[in-house]
Protein backbone atom coordinates (compact mmCIF):
# COMPACT_ATOMS: atom_id res chain seq x y z
CA UNK A 1 0.00 0.00 0.00
CA UNK A 2 2.75 2.48 0.96
CA UNK A 3 4.64 1.59 -2.22
CA UNK A 4 1.56 2.43 -4.27
CA UNK A 5 1.08 5.77 -2.49
CA UNK A 6 4.69 6.69 -3.30
CA UNK A 7 4.29 6.07 -7.03
CA UNK A 8 4.82 9.16 -9.25
CA UNK A 9 1.64 10.95 -10.25
CA UNK A 10 1.11 13.78 -12.77
CA UNK A 11 0.96 17.17 -11.11
CA UNK A 12 1.66 19.94 -13.58
CA UNK A 13 -1.26 21.33 -15.54
CA UNK A 14 -1.98 24.65 -17.21
CA UNK A 15 -3.99 27.28 -15.27
CA UNK A 16 -6.67 27.08 -17.95
CA UNK A 17 -7.05 23.35 -17.45
CA UNK A 18 -7.17 23.74 -13.67
CA UNK A 19 -9.83 26.43 -14.06
CA UNK A 20 -11.92 24.05 -16.17
CA UNK A 21 -11.66 21.44 -13.41
CA UNK A 22 -12.82 23.99 -10.83
CA UNK A 23 -15.79 24.98 -13.00
CA UNK A 24 -16.76 21.34 -13.46
CA UNK A 25 -16.56 20.58 -9.73
CA UNK A 26 -18.58 23.70 -8.89
CA UNK A 27 -21.28 22.82 -11.41
CA UNK A 28 -21.44 19.24 -10.14
CA UNK A 29 -21.92 20.33 -6.51
CA UNK A 30 -24.50 22.98 -7.41
CA UNK A 31 -26.53 20.62 -9.60
CA UNK A 32 -26.27 17.75 -7.12
CA UNK A 33 -27.65 19.89 -4.29
CA UNK A 34 -30.36 21.37 -6.51
CA UNK A 35 -31.55 18.00 -7.82
CA UNK A 36 -31.34 15.85 -4.67
CA UNK A 37 -31.52 18.55 -1.96
CA UNK A 38 -29.89 16.47 0.82
CA UNK A 39 -28.97 17.57 4.37
CA UNK A 40 -32.42 19.04 5.04
CA UNK A 41 -32.31 21.46 2.10
CA UNK A 42 -35.60 20.07 0.81
CA UNK A 43 -37.32 21.49 3.95
CA UNK A 44 -36.04 25.03 3.47
CA UNK A 45 -38.72 27.68 3.39
CA UNK A 46 -36.81 30.67 2.05
CA UNK A 47 -37.11 33.09 -0.87
CA UNK A 48 -34.77 32.65 -3.86
CA UNK A 49 -34.09 29.10 -2.77
CA UNK A 50 -32.69 28.01 -6.15
CA UNK A 51 -30.23 30.91 -6.24
CA UNK A 52 -29.09 30.19 -2.71
CA UNK A 53 -28.51 26.54 -3.62
CA UNK A 54 -26.53 27.67 -6.68
CA UNK A 55 -24.38 29.68 -4.26
CA UNK A 56 -22.93 26.42 -2.91
CA UNK A 57 -21.64 25.69 -6.40
CA UNK A 58 -20.08 29.15 -6.64
CA UNK A 59 -18.37 28.70 -3.25
CA UNK A 60 -17.10 25.29 -4.35
CA UNK A 61 -15.71 26.77 -7.56
CA UNK A 62 -13.90 29.61 -5.74
CA UNK A 63 -12.31 27.31 -3.16
CA UNK A 64 -11.25 24.76 -5.77
CA UNK A 65 -9.87 27.38 -8.16
CA UNK A 66 -7.82 28.90 -5.33
CA UNK A 67 -6.45 25.53 -4.22
CA UNK A 68 -5.73 24.21 -7.72
CA UNK A 69 -4.23 27.39 -9.19
CA UNK A 70 -2.98 29.77 -6.48
CA UNK A 71 -1.30 27.29 -4.13
CA UNK A 72 0.54 25.64 -7.03
CA UNK A 73 1.91 29.01 -8.14
CA UNK A 74 2.83 30.14 -4.62
CA UNK A 75 4.69 26.90 -3.80
CA UNK A 76 5.91 25.47 -7.13
CA UNK A 77 8.57 23.26 -5.55
CA UNK A 78 6.06 21.64 -3.20
CA UNK A 79 3.84 20.79 -6.15
CA UNK A 80 6.66 19.95 -8.59
CA UNK A 81 6.11 16.81 -10.61
CA UNK A 82 9.42 15.40 -9.41
CA UNK A 83 7.97 15.15 -5.89
CA UNK A 84 4.30 14.53 -6.63
CA UNK A 85 2.94 11.07 -5.81
CA UNK A 86 -0.34 9.17 -5.68
CA UNK A 87 -0.49 9.73 -1.91
CA UNK A 88 0.03 13.49 -2.23
CA UNK A 89 -2.67 13.72 -4.89
CA UNK A 90 -5.16 11.87 -2.65
CA UNK A 91 -4.25 14.07 0.33
CA UNK A 92 -4.50 17.27 -1.72
CA UNK A 93 -7.92 16.46 -3.19
CA UNK A 94 -9.24 15.31 0.20
CA UNK A 95 -8.05 18.58 1.76
CA UNK A 96 -9.83 20.46 -1.01
CA UNK A 97 -13.07 18.61 -0.22
CA UNK A 98 -12.77 19.45 3.48
CA UNK A 99 -12.10 23.13 2.71
CA UNK A 100 -15.16 23.15 0.45
CA UNK A 101 -17.24 21.75 3.32
CA UNK A 102 -15.97 24.45 5.71
CA UNK A 103 -16.53 27.25 3.19
CA UNK A 104 -20.04 26.05 2.43
CA UNK A 105 -20.82 25.89 6.16
CA UNK A 106 -19.71 29.50 6.47
CA UNK A 107 -21.87 30.40 3.48
CA UNK A 108 -24.82 28.55 4.98
CA UNK A 109 -24.53 30.05 8.45
CA UNK A 110 -23.20 33.56 7.90
CA UNK A 111 -24.47 34.60 4.48
CA UNK A 112 -27.78 32.77 4.48
CA UNK A 113 -28.34 32.67 8.21
CA UNK A 114 -29.77 29.23 7.58
CA UNK A 115 -27.65 26.89 9.67
CA UNK A 116 -30.76 26.06 11.64
CA UNK A 117 -32.27 24.51 8.51
CA UNK A 118 -29.57 21.91 8.07
CA UNK A 119 -30.05 20.17 11.40
CA UNK A 120 -26.36 19.27 11.52
CA UNK A 121 -23.44 20.54 13.52
CA UNK A 122 -20.18 21.64 11.93
CA UNK A 123 -18.45 18.49 13.11
CA UNK A 124 -21.12 16.22 11.68
CA UNK A 125 -21.02 18.04 8.35
CA UNK A 126 -17.23 17.72 8.08
CA UNK A 127 -17.27 14.02 9.05
CA UNK A 128 -20.00 13.27 6.50
CA UNK A 129 -18.18 15.22 3.78
CA UNK A 130 -14.94 13.36 4.47
CA UNK A 131 -16.68 9.97 4.62
CA UNK A 132 -18.53 10.57 1.39
CA UNK A 133 -15.55 12.07 -0.43
CA UNK A 134 -12.57 9.90 0.53
CA UNK A 135 -13.63 6.71 -1.27
CA UNK A 136 -14.39 8.22 -4.70
CA UNK A 137 -11.19 10.30 -4.42
CA UNK A 138 -9.04 7.22 -3.78
CA UNK A 139 -10.86 5.33 -6.52
CA UNK A 140 -10.60 8.06 -9.15
CA UNK A 141 -6.93 8.80 -8.42
CA UNK A 142 -6.07 5.09 -8.53
CA UNK A 143 -7.92 4.58 -11.82
CA UNK A 144 -6.25 7.62 -13.38
CA UNK A 145 -2.84 6.39 -12.20
CA UNK A 146 -3.41 2.97 -13.79
CA UNK A 147 -4.73 4.54 -17.00
CA UNK A 148 -1.78 6.94 -17.37
CA UNK A 149 0.77 4.25 -16.46
CA UNK A 150 -0.63 1.88 -19.08
CA UNK A 151 -0.84 4.63 -21.70
CA UNK A 152 2.76 5.80 -21.40
CA UNK A 153 4.30 2.37 -20.75
CA UNK A 154 2.73 0.89 -23.87
CA UNK A 155 3.50 3.94 -26.01
CA UNK A 156 7.13 4.06 -24.84
CA UNK A 157 7.69 0.45 -25.90
CA UNK A 158 6.87 1.36 -29.51
CA UNK A 159 9.25 4.33 -29.78
CA UNK A 160 12.52 3.89 -31.70
CA UNK A 161 15.74 4.98 -30.01
CA UNK A 162 19.30 5.57 -31.11
CA UNK A 163 21.39 2.59 -29.99
CA UNK A 164 24.76 3.92 -28.86
CA UNK A 165 27.66 1.46 -28.72
CA UNK A 166 28.26 -0.19 -25.37
CA UNK A 167 30.89 1.54 -23.28
CA UNK A 168 32.27 1.69 -19.79
CA UNK A 169 30.43 4.15 -17.49
CA UNK A 170 32.05 7.58 -17.87
CA UNK A 171 33.71 9.27 -14.92
CA UNK A 172 32.75 12.75 -13.81
CA UNK A 173 35.43 15.39 -14.08
CA UNK A 174 35.85 19.08 -13.36
CA UNK A 175 34.27 21.08 -16.20
CA UNK A 176 36.35 22.66 -18.93
CA UNK A 177 34.56 25.79 -20.06
CA UNK A 178 35.70 27.44 -23.28
CA UNK A 179 37.64 24.49 -24.76
CA UNK A 180 37.49 23.52 -28.43
CA UNK A 181 36.94 19.81 -29.15
CA UNK A 182 38.44 18.46 -32.36
CA UNK A 183 35.30 18.05 -34.40
CA UNK A 184 33.84 19.40 -37.62
CA UNK A 185 30.45 19.85 -35.91
CA UNK A 186 30.77 22.22 -33.00
CA UNK A 187 28.18 23.71 -30.72
CA UNK A 188 28.94 27.09 -29.16
CA UNK A 189 26.83 28.18 -26.17
CA UNK A 190 27.12 31.78 -25.02
CA UNK A 191 26.23 32.95 -21.50
CA UNK A 192 24.12 36.00 -20.66
CA UNK A 193 27.17 38.23 -20.33
CA UNK A 194 28.16 37.28 -23.91
CA UNK A 195 31.71 36.62 -22.70
CA UNK A 196 31.62 33.19 -21.06
CA UNK A 197 31.08 30.42 -23.59
CA UNK A 198 31.23 26.68 -23.93
CA UNK A 199 32.28 24.92 -27.13
CA UNK A 200 31.72 21.20 -27.59
CA UNK A 201 31.14 18.59 -30.26
CA UNK A 202 27.45 18.33 -31.09
CA UNK A 203 27.40 14.55 -30.66
CA UNK A 204 29.01 14.84 -27.22
CA UNK A 205 26.07 16.78 -25.78
CA UNK A 206 23.81 14.70 -23.54
CA UNK A 207 21.37 17.26 -22.18
CA UNK A 208 21.04 20.75 -20.69
CA UNK A 209 19.28 21.28 -17.38
CA UNK A 210 17.92 24.60 -16.13
CA UNK A 211 18.17 25.65 -12.48
CA UNK A 212 17.04 29.17 -11.57
CA UNK A 213 19.26 31.58 -13.55
CA UNK A 214 21.83 28.95 -14.52
CA UNK A 215 22.00 25.99 -16.86
CA UNK A 216 24.07 22.84 -16.44
CA UNK A 217 25.42 21.56 -19.74
CA UNK A 218 26.02 17.82 -19.44
CA UNK A 219 28.28 16.36 -22.13
CA UNK A 220 31.10 13.88 -22.73
CA UNK A 221 34.75 14.77 -23.21
CA UNK A 222 37.08 11.83 -23.83
CA UNK A 223 34.49 9.49 -22.23
CA UNK A 224 34.21 11.65 -19.12
CA UNK A 225 31.08 13.42 -17.94
CA UNK A 226 31.39 17.20 -17.89
CA UNK A 227 28.91 19.47 -16.08
CA UNK A 228 29.87 23.13 -16.50
CA UNK A 229 27.47 25.89 -15.44
CA UNK A 230 26.47 28.77 -17.68
CA UNK A 231 24.57 31.79 -16.43
CA UNK A 232 21.71 31.78 -18.91
CA UNK A 233 18.08 30.84 -19.30
CA UNK A 234 17.32 27.54 -20.98
CA UNK A 235 15.24 29.30 -23.64
CA UNK A 236 18.21 31.49 -24.56
CA UNK A 237 20.53 28.50 -24.95
CA UNK A 238 17.89 26.61 -26.89
CA UNK A 239 17.79 29.40 -29.49
CA UNK A 240 21.55 29.05 -29.98
CA UNK A 241 21.25 25.38 -30.93
CA UNK A 242 20.52 24.93 -34.63
CA UNK A 243 21.01 21.18 -34.74
CA UNK A 244 18.53 18.42 -35.61
CA UNK A 245 17.27 16.15 -32.83
CA UNK A 246 18.37 18.45 -30.00
CA UNK A 247 14.99 19.47 -28.64
CA UNK A 248 13.18 20.87 -25.65
CA UNK A 249 11.41 18.07 -23.77
CA UNK A 250 10.57 19.80 -20.49
CA UNK A 251 10.55 23.32 -19.07
CA UNK A 252 13.86 22.42 -17.37
CA UNK A 253 15.52 20.21 -20.03
CA UNK A 254 16.87 20.20 -23.56
CA UNK A 255 17.86 16.72 -24.72
CA UNK A 256 20.07 15.32 -27.48
CA UNK A 257 17.84 12.54 -28.84
CA UNK A 258 20.81 10.91 -30.55
CA UNK A 259 22.02 10.03 -27.04
CA UNK A 260 18.74 8.48 -25.85
CA UNK A 261 19.23 4.75 -25.42
CA UNK A 262 15.86 3.80 -24.00
CA UNK A 263 12.40 5.29 -23.49
CA UNK A 264 10.16 4.20 -20.63
CA UNK A 265 6.89 5.53 -19.29
CA UNK A 266 5.16 5.98 -15.98
CA UNK A 267 1.98 7.79 -14.92
CA UNK A 268 3.69 11.17 -15.32
CA UNK A 269 4.79 10.53 -18.91
CA UNK A 270 7.88 9.46 -20.81
CA UNK A 271 11.37 9.10 -19.34
CA UNK A 272 14.43 9.30 -21.60
CA UNK A 273 17.36 7.13 -20.49
CA UNK A 274 20.89 8.30 -21.26
CA UNK A 275 24.24 6.57 -20.65
CA UNK A 276 22.88 3.22 -19.56
CA UNK A 277 20.23 4.82 -17.36
CA UNK A 278 22.62 7.03 -15.38
CA UNK A 279 20.40 9.95 -16.36
CA UNK A 280 16.63 9.81 -16.73
CA UNK A 281 15.21 12.93 -18.33
CA UNK A 282 11.46 13.62 -17.92
CA UNK A 283 9.25 14.66 -20.80
CA UNK A 284 6.50 17.18 -20.09
CA UNK A 285 3.16 16.27 -21.63
CA UNK A 286 3.08 19.42 -23.76
CA UNK A 287 6.19 18.17 -25.62
CA UNK A 288 4.94 14.62 -26.21
CA UNK A 289 3.95 15.05 -29.85
CA UNK A 290 7.15 16.89 -30.78
CA UNK A 291 9.34 14.33 -29.05
CA UNK A 292 7.59 11.32 -30.60
CA UNK A 293 7.89 12.87 -34.06
CA UNK A 294 11.60 13.59 -33.54
CA UNK A 295 12.31 10.06 -32.29
CA UNK A 296 10.59 8.54 -35.30
CA UNK A 297 12.67 10.78 -37.57
CA UNK A 298 15.99 9.50 -36.19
Amino acid sequence: MFRFLNQPYPSEDSPGRELQKAVGIGLFVGLFLWVFQPFGITNWDTPYKDLKIAGFGVVTFLVTAFNFIVWRRLFPRLFSEEQWTVGREILFITANILLIAIANQLYLGNLLGASRHSGMSWFSSIVITFSVGIFPVVGLVSLNYIRQLKKYSEAAATLPVHNMPAQEPPVEKEPEVGTNPQSTHLLVLLADNEKDSLTLAVNDLLYIESSDNYCTVVYLSHDRIMKPLLRSSLSRLEKQIAQPHIVRCHRSYVINLNRVERVTGNAQGYKLHVLGGQFQIPVARQYNETLVAELKAL
